[in-house]
């Protein structure tokens, strides 16, 4: 086939890709709107049945704090600090061999259409760069192969296999620990790739302003699709794979978001989603 005609193929298949994912959307949309609908109805049920039989219809109860004494919902108002210096940039002090074994473990479904990427050996030299296109502006990264071989493996095959696209950022932390979550689309953090592997750790490696790094679900070797720029303050332990670093064009636009605070919807973790909403509308791979 020529080459002309592969550029071609491919894309027809991402615009096939693209138009599926926006079917699942709507049709996730339609279901969330009908089960609103039906809680909704529910409880103005409930809450006539209980108004009809309090004295009077009126209650005597006091309103009070939530057990959990934080808000579950609301904007954060409080200003920033955020450091205008960089960290030093992330290294190895021994480095990994010249190739890696990588294994990738099926999960369950995904929350978009991928198979895991192929098990086996991959280069750990060399860096990949990658821009994520957003309705914000442009992130420039650069994957580091030296400090996560398997993890930048896995983010250039949901890159390439338009995994990411139309994906907002669905938490951000702006106190003791200052980072911009992506990754999930379903924009709910519990979504991902329908597959997991190992982490990658380098325990000399102290997180700082514009490193790259991937979530997990709490546990060793959880890691999925879900990755975090940290822009500011990160005093976490070494338990998370750094695998790269966002440009200083790609921190101004997380500097925004960081800025525009947080409508505090993860109080038990910390942080909640961006009052300023970013989006993904393609993730690019350039080496």
């Amino acid at each position: 086939m020529s080459s002309n005609e592969e550029r071609r193929q491919a894309a027809k298949s991402k615009l096939e890709r693209k138009l599926a994912r926006q079917e699942e959307q709507a049709r996730r949309r339609r279901t969330a709107a009908v089960t609103a609908t039906i809680v909704v109805v529910i409880a103005a049920v409930v809450g006539v049945y209980f108004l009809t039989r309090m004295d009077g219809g009126r209650s005597d109860a006091a309103d009070g704090p939530s057990e959990t004494g934080s808000p579950t919902s609301g904007r954060e108002d409080t200003e920033i600090s955020i450091p205008s210096e960089r960290a030093p940039a992330p290294s190895r002090q021994e480095p990994l061999p010249a190739r890696v074994s990588c294994e990738y473990r099926s999960t369950g479904e995904p929350a978009e259409p991928v198979e895991p990427p192929q098990d086996g050996e991959v280069s750990a030299k060399g860096s990949v760069e990658a821009t994520i296109e957003t309705n914000l502006g442009d992130i420039p990264l650069t994957l580091d192969r030296s400090l996560a071989p398997c993890t930048v493996n896995s983010f250039v095959h949901l890159a390439e296999a338009d995994f990411y696209d139309d994906s907002s950022c669905h938490r951000l932390s702006t106190e003791g620990l200052q980072m911009l979550q992506c990754g999930d689309p379903t924009g709910t953090g519990r979504g991902g790739p329908g597959y997991q592997f190992d982490d990658e750790i380098a325990s000399d490696i102290e997180y700082g302003r514009g490193y790259l790094a991937m979530a997990n679900s709490g546990k060793e070797n959880t890691n999925g699709s879900q990755f975090f720029l940290v822009y500011g303050e990160a005093p976490l332990s070494p338990d998370y794979t750094v695998f790269g670093t966002v440009s200083d064009e790609g921190l101004k636009v997380v500097d925004e978001v960081a800025r525009a605070g947080h409508d505090n919807s993860f109080p038990t973790v910390g942080g909640g989603a961006p009052n300023k909403e970013i989006t993904f509308t393609d993730v690019r791979i350039s080496s």
